[in-house]
């Protein structure tokens, strides 16, 4: 299909081997199929599009979003229900409850005269939540059209291998149809694919490749190329807009944009500033340092609450604990700093590096900055040891001290900073030596 081959481009291949297997809308498809490959190499584009513009029956379902099996389950119903009654104009809300339940009311959805002799296709997107569902979900869906007698076909796509969800009792094996990288080339045509009306196809094509050639070595993400070059497309026609250059002046249009890009390398896969603000900035001229902050700490990712346990245990490393009262007490009255400042306390505590502090100090600091209750449970304590392992603290001492375990806080300022920012945390107000 031509319109087919304009919509989907550099996927050829897995178009052609998809459209072998579904077939004649009346045929009999494969059960279950199951598509893999890295983010954004056109999984979801490419089976939304060909289902869409074949027109065939089909439910497309989120495995994030269904995050329990009922949810996921009834989900599925209701979408195949609403398929049917879209004629009719009514539609009744299905509750289901297991898988065995889900196949009874499957078969009974699936009665309706709008889906007799066509294959019906239900996709799942981000299978490899699957997994952590109840273990017989997964097996059901790869033996769907088997368990319910119907014309059915079930696509899972994800970025795993198939290897990684095969279970141990065994399955039936589904087709595997992988969906390798974009190459260069191919994101240059799909990417010049996107030129603005106002402008040659050729002045965007070398935009393009301007582009490639600084991000492709760091970024192959489809999604956050296109991204970029909406983003910095504006600069790079600078010059022809003010009557500068023309389109063809290559080198004096890579003098204006190489600034730009080697600045907008800091922010890859980062949403620490908005679209608006990145212009704000190019427009201005503005310091890359202004840009300082969650950027250069991009490789660490924690979880909510060891967030805080880490700005806890900065807090505890660098005020002394004299101050605890004044920082963390709601009711501690008017303390003024000359009250408890001494003499010998002129020089900054961040000059002098952190200090050791005991573990209760660290939760009695957490329970303070933390809205909601937490208990202290195993789940924190073992946060708090992968922060030492992470190297982010450090353990003072032995193990076997009566007196309990002291820590250090290693960190930066610039990097708890950044991590107060991500939980709206503003650490410089708890800090003694900005009072």
């Amino acid at each position: 299909m031509p319109h087919l081959e304009n919509m989907v481009l550099c996927r050829e291949p897995q178009v052609s081997t998809l459209q072998a297997l579904f077939g004649e809308r009346h045929h009999f498809s494969f059960p279950s199929i199951f598509i893999y490959g890295h983010t954004a190499s056109g999984k979801t584009y490419v089976t939304q599009t060909l289902l869409k513009t074949l027109e065939l029956p089909h439910v497309f379902v989120n495995c994030v979003e269904c995050f329990t099996s009922r949810l996921l389950l009834e989900q599925i119903l209701n979408k195949l229900n609403h398929l049917c009654s879209s004629e009719d104009g009514c539609s009744t809300q299905v509750t289901c409850e297991t898988f065995n339940d889900f196949v009874r009311l499957f078969k009974q959805v699936t009665k309706a005269e709008s889906l007799k002799d066509q294959t019906v296709y239900i996709v799942l997107d981000k299978a490899e939540y699957l997994r952590d569902m109840e273990a017989n979900l997964l097996p059901g869906f790869l033996r769907l059209q088997e368990l319910t007698d119907r014309n059915v076909t079930v696509l899972f796509l994800s970025e795993i291998v198939w290897e990684k969800f095969r279970p141990n009792t065994g399955c039936f094996e589904p087709f595997v149809l992988y969906f390798p990288d974009y190459s260069i080339g191919n994101l240059q045509k799909i990417l010049s694919h996107d030129h603005p009306p106002e402008y040659s196809a050729d002045f965007y094509a070398a935009y393009i490749n301007i582009l490639l050639g600084v991000f492709y070595t760091v970024c192959r993400d489809l999604k956050e190329l296109r991204y970029l070059a909406v983003l910095n497309f504006p600069k790079y026609c600078e010059p022809v807009v003010k009557g500068e250059a023309n389109e063809r002046d290559t080198r004096k249009l890579w003098r204006n944009i190489e600034p730009h890009l080697k600045r907008a390398m800091q922010t890859v896969y980062l949403r620490e500033i908005s679209s608006s603000q990145w212009e704000k900035l190019q427009k201005d001229d503005t310091d890359p340092a202004q840009l300082k902050g969650l950027s250069a700490y991009t490789h660490v990712e924690l979880p909510y609450y060891s967030k805080f346990i880490l700005i806890a245990a900065y807090l505890a490393s660098y005020n002394p604990a004299r101050t605890d009262k004044r920082f963390f007490l709601k009711h501690h009255g008017k303390i003024k700093k000359t009250n408890f400042l001494k003499k010998h306390e002129k020089t900054s505590n961040h000059l002098l590096g952190p200090k050791p502090f005991p573990l209760d100090r660290l939760l009695a600091i957490l329970y303070s900055i933390v809205d909601s209750r937490v208990a202290p449970t195993a789940n924190i304590f073992s946060q708090i040891t992968s922060l030492v392992t992470l190297q982010l603290l450090t353990l003072v001492g032995h193990d076997d001290q009566l007196d309990g375990p002291k820590y250090k806080c290693t960190v930066s300022l610039d990097f708890i900073r950044a991590i107060a920012r991500t939980v709206n945390f503003d650490i410089i107000k708890y800090l003694y030596d900005f009072l």
